[in-house]
């Protein structure tokens, strides 16, 4: 099953620059053969169900090997049986809708 995942992977117990540890995660979503769009606040990874899950296990244990004792980790999950969708449709379908304001031109 398609799946596309927000991810929030935040190490506690480390120093306040959380850089390297989301560096590290992202690595290994990208090792994974995941897509991904890296945000403000976590990563947008779409793939399928069991191979985006395994990644999320991996980052954890990346994380937990850099030395963070802990993780706290919050998973958004999006599925569709209709048709498939991307995480570039997701935000093309906003931003389609933010053009057609009236104000957008002036």
């Amino acid at each position: 099953m398609k799946v596309i995942v927000d991810l929030c992977v935040v190490p506690i117990g480390v120093c306040v620059n959380l850089a390297p540890y989301i560096a590290a995660c992202e690595r290994v979503l990208l090792d994974a053969g995941l897509k991904i769009q890296l945000h403000a606040n976590g990563t947008g990874i779409e793939g399928e169900w069991v191979p985006v899950f395994t990644a999320i296990e991996a980052c954890h244990a990346a994380v937990h090997a850099m030395g963070a004792p802990r993780t706290f980790t919050t998973v958004k999950v999006s599925t569709r049986t209709d048709r498939d969708q991307t995480l570039e449709d997701k935000v093309a379908s906003v931003e389609a809708l933010l053009q057609q304001r009236p104000d957008r031109d002036q």
